[in-house]
């Protein structure tokens, strides 16, 4: 599928998976809307997806952690385009260690603002952007940390409560905004292969049974889920862990 007629907004999109998906969904014709922490650091991916031939692409600094650095990139936006059709919540800092105690407060306190709170003042935000579409759809990336009863995952307590709280946020919002006409998706994947979107392995990389799920096939799930009928509301990709 193509997503000529898109316009994508993708937080935390200056590393990892965010900026995979802001690479391929570019790609694939969207008009991108990116955000990292620092403007230096999403201005980098912006440069990157232009070197490709794709000059639909704006960069935004957010902390999502800080209420008005969100606001300001809503405004950001709002002032380039008078819609938004896919919100991916993809910004949540990740914590190590299984020992509670390993953490500090403000490390705690990051965590948590930045998936939780971060997630929720980030769909507040450009939810009047997405209901200006005509086809809304919001993605969030929470994790198989989010899926209740999971404990295979070496992150910290504080990383599973952020995820938790994305994926209860995610629960009632696909109740209160069905009647809306948006859709809202949630990934749920364990730990996964993140080949550079540039390379020639992220086309050649084996996507067998037995192999660990890829950054690829995420995409993949994002750009299907967006492009059934809108009558069809897939409401969450869960995978099994190898």
């Amino acid at each position: 599928m193509r997503l000529d007629d898109h316009r994508v907004v993708i937080t935390a999109a200056g590393r990892d998976f965010g900026r995979t998906l802001a690479v391929r969904l570019a790609d694939l014709g969207a008009e991108v809307f990116l955000s990292a922490r620092t403007l230096a650091a999403a201005e980098r991916v912006r440069d990157e997806i232009r070197g490709r031939g794709r000059q639909q692409v704006h960069a935004f600094a957010c902390d999502l952690t800080d209420p008005a650095s969100i606001r300001d990139f809503a405004a950001g936006v709002a002032g380039n385009t008078d819609r938004v059709d896919l919100l991916i919540n993809n910004g949540s800092r990740y914590l190590d260690g299984p020992d509670l105690r390993s953490a500090s407060d403000d490390d705690i306190v990051d965590t948590i603002a930045s998936g939780a709170t971060g997630t929720v003042l980030t769909v507040k935000s450009f939810l009047p952007l997405l209901l200006n579409s005509d086809k809304p759809d919001l993605v969030t990336m929470v994790s198989a940390c989010g899926t209740a009863g999971h404990h295979r995952s070496e992150a910290h307590d504080a990383f599973y409560a952020a995820k938790s709280a994305q994926a209860g946020f995610a629960e009632i919002l696909s109740k209160r905004l069905r009647p809306q006409g948006v859709r809202v998706i949630s990934l749920y994947p364990p730990d996964f292969d993140n080949p550079d979107p540039l390379s020639g392995e992220w086309e050649t990389a084996p996507r067998e049974a037995t192999a660990a799920l890829t950054a690829q096939s995420l995409v993949d799930c994002i750009v299907f889920a967006v492009s059934q009928p809108r009558d069809c509301f897939i409401k969450s990709f869960h995978f099994e862990q190898v």
